[in-house]
């Protein structure tokens, strides 16, 4: 069962308006029970993760020499470099710690330590 607070990229999802409101078009929702169709995703990141079955890219043995999460990683602002934080802290601790911190955020990032 996909974690559908935590993106492909490493952001929590819980905080976004469009998922509480239901209207979530982001990387996960729909794919699982075939209302959308992966083939037609656009998105390198999320096709690959939910194609080998991950809940994010976190979890992807590839992880550290993926050019693709790393790209994506090292854009420059800093949501890029939180998120990144946020997929090396599951790889490290697992969604378990990662959720008990992100749910007292407000935004798609916040301090993990």
């Amino acid at each position: 069962m996909a974690i559908l607070e935590v993106g492909c990229c490493g952001a929590y999802c819980k905080t976004c308006p469009e998922l509480i409101d239901k209207h979530c078009k982001g990387c996960k929702i729909g794919y699982a029970d075939g209302t959308r169709d992966i083939a037609k995703a656009k998105c390198k990141m999320k096709v690959c993760c939910i194609q080998k079955g991950l809940n994010a890219c976190a979890d992807c043995k590839s992880f550290p020499r993926c050019e693709t999460i790393q790209n994506f990683h090292n854009k420059k602002s800093y949501k890029y470099k939180k998120y990144k934080e946020s997929s090396e802290f599951i790889r490290e601790r697992g969604y378990k710690a990662f959720l008990k911190l992100a749910d007292t955020w407000t935004r798609a990032y916040g301090k993990l330590r």
